[in-house]
């Protein structure tokens, strides 16, 4: 997940933008845009890809099963299409969890 929160300000982030939020490479970005059909980017003449809010959201679902439930790629997909207002629900959660983890070790620092 990513470790600072992100507030949604503008209506597209680029891949270079979504992959600092995620710490991870652009091309694993453009590995799972290729790999889950529920992502879907846009993209323009250029073939840059611009993600919406909702891009993101479907992102940490994939982050939160692949890098930190452990699921293989085909396992992440059949969980994402059998039972996505779970993963969502533990995402945020977990997300959540992070953020106040950060804070704690913020005021220990501070201590």
């Amino acid at each position: 997940m990513p470790s600072k929160e992100k507030t949604f300000e503008k209506t597209y982030y680029s891949i270079g933008e979504v992959a600092k939020m995620f710490d991870v490479n652009t091309s694993l970005i453009r590995f799972w845009e290729t790999e889950f059909d529920i992502l879907k980017p846009y993209k323009n003449k250029k073939g840059n890809r611009y993600f919406t809010a909702e891009d993101i959201k479907v992102l940490e679902s994939i982050f939160y099963l692949v890098k930190e439930k452990g699921y293989t790629l085909q396992g992440a997909k059949e969980k994402l299409k059998t039972n996505r207002a779970d993963v969502d629900r533990n995402a945020e959660i977990m997300k959540t969890l992070n953020k106040l983890k950060q804070f704690l070790l913020d005021i220990k620092t501070e201590l």
